[in-house]
């Protein structure tokens, strides 16, 4: 379980740094140079998600349960989810997707961590998804209160729109009927 929570703080903590100290981040991004500061940035992250899932695969093994969530629960997320994944492809494709939501991207992470949290009755779930949606819940609210940093995007298109559905219910049903079993042990549909 401290493998998850390490986890947890490294990453959250990196990505939490604009919403703590905007000024700090842009301070550290000049005094060691932008792509330095990615790179740091990055390596974090990278340490901290992969303590993430160490630490949840290990404490799956031995779950301290805290309640079991009904069977139907299961259904409601994979429609939460077939939501999620175009919402994510539009945080980077700009159209009306993107307009509607303002932050794609964080709707994803919350409909992701919502998905996963009522599905989920362990302490480790908790601790993971619960995370995730507190800190995309506080990201959302201080972007009332800041600007958002430059992000990279395709160029503004009228397929955007098309393009991030498609590529979502694709991702969607790959996840679904392959990938979700492959990376964390867990089928969504059996065969």
């Amino acid at each position: 379980m401290l493998q998850l929570i390490v986890g947890l703080v490294l990453f959250i903590g990196m990505h939490s740094v604009s919403i703590i100290s905007r000024p700090w981040r842009d301070a550290m991004a000049a005094r060691l140079g932008e792509w330095p500061w990615r790179i740091v940035y990055s390596v974090v992250s990278l340490v901290g998600i992969v303590l993430v899932v160490r630490g949840y695969a290990a404490a799956r093994l031995d779950p301290v349960v805290l309640w079991a969530p009904p069977g139907w629960t299961h259904h409601i997320a994979m429609l939460l989810m077939l939501f999620a994944f175009p919402a994510l492809f539009a945080a980077y494709l700009p159209g009306r997707i993107q307009a509607t939501l303002k932050h794609p991207m964080l709707v994803a992470v919350k409909t992701w961590a919502l998905a996963h949290l009522i599905t989920n009755g362990t302490l480790a779930a908790l601790l993971l998804f619960g995370g995730f949606l507190a800190w995309a819940v506080v990201d959302r609210i201080s972007l009332k209160r800041r600007s958002q940093g430059p992000m990279v995007q395709a160029p503004a298109s009228k397929a955007n729109d098309i393009i991030a559905v498609v590529a979502g219910l694709v991702t969607y049903v790959v996840f679904l009927f392959w990938l979700h079993g492959a990376l964390f042990g867990v089928a969504l549909v059996t065969r």
